[in-house]
Order: structure tokens, then sequence, then C-alpha cells
């Protein structure tokens, strides 16, 4: 019997009512749990919400800072001398009351140039950070380091020519240091230049579970000191001293020091809070929602592959049958998973878009990249339990390794159950490893997040996840093959 006859015969015998029901429930489940999470997914607001800011390339980024600014033509300079950055760390209730100053490390202020004041605009911007000494960032997610020192006196400028920008610092304001250049395409002829200061919050993690932690975060504001402001060639119009996106909300602000920019005597005091930079956590976290329903079809994809494993085990098929009977149940696990993925996504995100709930774009190549993965890797999670099934030739102690092996370490590690560490080890050493081909969140540097398995983050990238989850589906089918007798007179 060739290759060809011999699938098609086991795929005929595979195409039972039960096992076709098993993977319509397991697509069907992905289906209806990820819809009904985007059905129910609402932003709410006392008041209209606020814009979602948006980079040019279509990310979802953060963008709120104070800006004292005025313009700036094609060619000019902008240099400014910081002699302080000082900042406060307010604490959550119950200690509201309890205000102490200090800088989070990744507090900025400086000098910067904006395509406008429009939230998720271009900018290169030059300035001081509370921890990481002076950055050139531009666009959001490109940082550069410049001077190591902390937040300590230093001379900042800025220079256009056309579409580039260049940042120098200089410890005497007479040598100068470049720290990096920008090209922005597609700036118009005015944009606008000047002063800024912005502070994200302050993130804790608080122990919960068995040693799992939850994110908890301070209000921050950063407080920057400048002189020597000068701005030279093309600049006109008055200074304007505004928000970039909502401040002065909060009761530290309200009652205490509001942000903003104060002129007195050529002495330019500038205050604000939030970031410039990009965001992962909202709108990306809403795509791996979409998936939640990947955890009961893996259950039931699971025990069904390892009973029919376990079922070719007890008639005694031979090697090639054993082979077959993998490829098909692959190959139907793909089939289904991809329908499932490639519904859920595009649809959910429509849902999750029309009612108003922030939804990180994808590129062609990423979505393409999660859809197909994802059914790859349910594919090979089944093959996996059906090897378990051949290997054990008892259905119930292959569901149970199955199970344990990966939907317990997949489940227990998307919440802050465990310690990270501990989760991170599990998404490393175990076939779980595969579902890091569904991440969409990127770890920068120049952000403060909490960078763990409970927050969306694999400690594997998704093509070394999917080779381990590779490897032991390959050496589990290999015992599998092996128990079983080369040959079977039914067969031939």
């Amino acid at each position: 019997m060739s290759t060809t006859e011999l699938l098609r015969r086991e795929w005929t015998a595979f195409r039972r009512p039960g096992r076709l029901t098993a993977l319509a429930s397991a697509a069907l489940a992905v289906i209806a749990l990820g819809l009904l999470y985007a059905a129910g997914g609402h932003s709410s607001c006392d008041g209209p919400c606020p814009a979602t800011p948006v980079a040019e390339d279509g990310s979802i980024v953060s963008d709120q800072f104070w800006f004292r600014h005025r313009e700036l033509g094609r060619e000019g300079t902008i240099t400014v001398r910081l002699t302080s950055m000082t900042g406060t760390i307010t604490y959550p209730p119950p200690d509201h009351d309890r205000i102490v100053p200090g800088l989070v490390p990744w507090a900025k202020a400086g000098i910067i140039v904006k395509d406008g004041t429009r939230q998720g605009s271009p900018y290169a911007a030059l300035m001081m950070t509370g921890g990481h000494g002076v950055r050139f960032q531009h666009d959001y997610t490109h940082d550069v380091a410049g001077n190591a020192g902390g937040a300590t006196e230093s001379w900042l400028r800025l220079t256009r020519a056309g579409d580039t920008i260049t940042g120098s610092e200089s410890a005497d304001g007479e040598q100068w240091h470049t720290v990096g250049t920008a090209r922005l395409d597609g700036l118009p002829d005015t944009v606008r230049v000047g002063l800024f200061a912005t502070s994200p919050g302050d993130l804790t993690l608080r122990g919960i579970g068995l040693g799992g932690a939850i994110e908890e975060v301070r209000f921050t504001q950063a407080v920057g000191v400048f002189d020597h402001v000068t701005v030279e060639g093309g600049a006109t119009g008055p200074w304007v001293s505004e928000p970039v996106g909502e401040m002065n909300h909060t009761d530290w602000e309200k009652h205490h020091q509001a942000s903003g920019a104060v002129e007195e005597g050529g002495v330019v005091t500038v205050s604000g809070t939030g970031d410039i930079g990009p965001l992962n956590d909202e709108g990306r976290r809403s795509l791996t929602n979409l998936l939640l329903g990947l955890v009961l079809a893996l259950i039931i994809l699971l025990v069904t592959a390892a009973r029919y494993g376990a079922r070719t085990a007890r008639e005694t098929a031979a090697r090639p049958v054993i082979g077959a009977r993998a490829a098909v149940v692959g190959a139907a696990t793909f089939v289904s998973g991809l329908i499932a993925v490639g519904i859920v996504i595009p649809v959910g995100t429509a849902f999750l878009r029309a009612n108003g709930t922030p939804v990180q774009s994808l590129s062609v190549l990423t979505g393409a990249r999660v859809i197909l993965g994802v059914a790859v890797v349910l594919a090979l999670c089944a093959v996996l339990a059906y090897g378990l099934g051949v290997w054990l030739r008892r259905g119930w102690a292959a569901v149970l390794i199955g199970l344990s092996l990966v939907a317990l370490p997949y489940v227990v590690t998307a919440f802050p159950l465990l310690p990270d560490a501990v989760s991170e080890w599990l998404l490393r050493l175990t076939p779980a490893a595969g579902f890091a081909v569904q991440q969409t969140m990127v770890e920068y540097p120049q952000v403060t997040a909490h960078y763990a398995p409970s927050a969306g983050y694999f400690p594997l990238s998704g093509w070394a996840g999917l080779a381990l989850l590779c490897a032991y589906t390959v050496l589990v089918l290999r015992m599998a093959i092996h128990r079983q007798p080369p040959v079977n007179t039914d067969w031939r």
C-alpha cells in the first residue's frame, strides 16, 4: 500500500462523529470565548473617552507631557541648560497622604522637536532621565544613550536640518558631543520646538497567590529647571505653554503642584507627568485575550488525541500506521485551529475597535505568524498527546501526562499565581513554550513594565518555543513508534 493510500485510509477511519465533534467543539470554544470577550469589551470614561494616541505606523503609544514651545522652521537650533531635575512620588490609598521626593528611572525633562501637538505625531527629543542619564529618543521606540550620569546639570541641544534632527550634549556649553541623529520623514516646514517634562508611574509589585505578583502604579511628577534657553534659525511666534494629552486631574496636581511651565528672570521651570514611548500593555493584551478559548480547546484536543493513541496501541498497529495516524491527527487539528484563530482575531479585533477598546495594529507578517503559529502549536500538541497514548497504551495516563505537560503550565503561567521565575522556567522547559508564537508584546528597555508570563511575556522567542515543542513531539512519537512492531500482517 502506498503512503497516499495509507493516509487516505487512516483519514477515512479517523472521521468518526465523536472525533469530528471534538475538533469542532475545540474550534467553537476558541471562536465563542474570543468573540464573547470582544463583544463585552467596552471602554468607559466619565464623559467622552480621550482618543488613544496612535503613531504614524499605527501602533498605540504613550504621548503625554507638558510642553512649552514655539515654532521652528526647516533649519534651526534650540539650546538650553538643565540646571536641576527633581520629582515627587505619591502613594495610593491607604497611604494617599504620603508624598516623597524622588524620580523614577525613566522620568524625563529636556527639549523636543515635534510635528505639532497632536498625540502620536513624529518627534525627536534630547533629555535627562531620572536614572539613565542623557538619552536621545525619537518616534517612540528608538532610544540612544548619552552621558551615563544621573540627573545633574547638563547642556542640551537639538538641531534641525530639513527632516534630520541631531541631539548633542555638553558639560560646559562649549564642547559638544553628538548623542544621536534621527530622520523624521515628512516633517512640515514649520514644527514645534521647546521644553518638556514627563514622568511615568512608579511601578511596584504586590505579592499574591503562591508567590505571584500584581502591578500597582503610583503617581509621579518630574520638574526640570532650565536657563540659557535660545532658539535660532527660522523661529517665529510667541512661546506657548500647554499639555500634550490630559493633565492636572490628580489630587496632587489640583491641591499641591499643578503640572505646567513658569518663567521668571530667564529661568523656566517645567513640571509634567506621563510618558513618551511605546505602549505595550494596552492594546496588545486585548489581542491576547481574544485567544482565551485556547485553554478549553487545548484540553479537548489533548483528551481526544490521547485516547485515539491508546486505541491505536491496543490494535497493535504497525509503525507505518502509527505515523500515518499521527499525520492525520496533526493535519485535522491544524485545519480546525487555523479556521478558529483565523476567524477570532480579525473579527474580534473589529468588535473591540467598534466598542472603543484600544487594539494594537499588527503587520501582515505578524498577524500571519500568530494565526499560523497557533494552529501549528495546537497540531503539535495533539500529535504529542497521540504519541503519549500509543507509548503508554493507557488513555487515562496519556491524558493526565499530556494535561500536566502542556495545559497546566500554559494555564498557571497565564495568571499571577506563581513567582515570576517559576513561571518563566515552566515556559522554558515544558512543551507549553510553543505558545510563545502568539506573543505580540515587545520588551523595551526604556519602558518600565512587568515583563512576566502573567503579563503576556514569554521567556523564549516564538521560534525557540516552537522548536522546544517540536523536540518533545518528535521524542514522544519516536518512543511510541519503536514500541510497536515494525510490520503488521493486517496492514500488509
